[in-house]
């Protein structure tokens, strides 16, 4: 009976070390693609703070022509 329980554990450890390495294998891909996801994603905030410096000097650029325009009201600040 020992014997029998021998066989079928070596039967199926092959099996289980192939799963096993596919799964590895598998873990590898998903972790590189993590890994491009988290560099777009930080591109984008990169590229989402260069924008908001952007409008920001545009409508810095705004305000003045309007002053000097004299089309702003005095009274609103901005």
């Amino acid at each position: 009976m020992a014997d029998e329980a021998d066989n079928l554990v070596l039967h199926y450890l092959p099996r289980l070390d192939e799963k096993v390495d596919q799964l590895h294998e598998d873990m590898r891909e998903v972790k590189a693609r993590l890994g491009r996801l988290e560099t777009g994603q930080a591109d984008l905030q990169v590229q989402l703070a260069e924008h908001s410096v952007r409008f920001d000097r545009l409508n810095a650029r705004l305000d003045r022509i309007e002053r000097r325009l004299e089309l702003a009201d005095p009274a609103t600040p901005g």
